[in-house]
This record gives structure tokens, sequence and C-alpha cells, in this order.
């Protein structure tokens, strides 16, 4: 693992919403509250979405032989994003711990704050990543 950031630096990425963005239980009966919640970006495809942001780091630290692998991520989700709304993610770098790189994220549509929170990754061998990942 390399590491040629510093405390503070940033990476961002930019997200249209689209409809399979919102919070929706298809796989659920509609008697079991199954189906679309409403017309919103969801906070899970936030997550998503913030931790691919915190991945960036990750591509850039990570040796051939390695691979980051998720390890936490907290989101406090406070306005609204529509289908169609453009999110600008911006993660910053706020620790490495031997392996481990935990980034805080913001959300915005324009001004507007969606979200805020923290991701963590850590980059291990491929190896012990597919040792891990084995049933």
């Amino acid at each position: 693992m390399k590491n040629t950031f510093e405390y503070g630096d940033s990476k961002s990425y930019r997200v249209v919403v689209k409809e399979e963005d919102t919070p929706n239980f298809i796989a659920l009966p509609k008697e079991q509250g199954g189906g679309e919640v409403h017309p919103v970006y969801s906070t899970y495809a936030i997550a998503r979405d913030a931790e691919w942001c915190g991945r960036l780091f990750v591509l850039e630290m990570k040796e051939e032989d390695e691979e980051g692998i998720g390890t936490m991520i907290s989101i406090e989700h406070v306005a609204p994003a529509f289908v169609g709304d453009e999110v600008f993610f911006t993660s910053t770098l706020e620790s490495v711990s031997g392996n481990e790189i935990i980034t805080s994220f913001e959300a915005r549509v324009g001004d507007k704050l969606i979200a805020r929170g923290k991701t963590g990754q850590k980059i291990l061998k491929k190896e012990k990543v597919k040792q891990l990942l084995r049933k």
C-alpha cells in the first residue's frame, strides 16, 4: 500500500439521481409494505455513492496485488434529492491507520447539503480478500 496523500486531501464524484436510486422494496409483497416508498434519493444509494467516492483514494493507494474492502459507513441524511438532481460528493481523507483509510464525506445538490458522514476501507492483499469471502 502506498500513501501519497495528506490528511485533508479530497476526492469528488458526481452522480445524477436515477429512478433506481429511490427507496423501493419491490422484492416484498405490497401487503408487507413492499413497493416504492417515495421518489427521492435513498439513503442506501447515498451509502453506495459515498463509499465509491472514498474508494477513489483506495484506487490510487493500493498496489497491483491489493484490493480495498469496506469496513464501515455512517450517514446523516439531512435533505432530499430528487430524480434528475445532480449530487456532488466530496470525500476528505481523515486518517490512515495501518491499512485502514477513513474519509468524511458531504453530498450536495448545489449549495444544499443532502448528507454527510464517514466511510472506512481497508487495503488488503487480494489473496486475503479471497480468503475472507470464501463460504
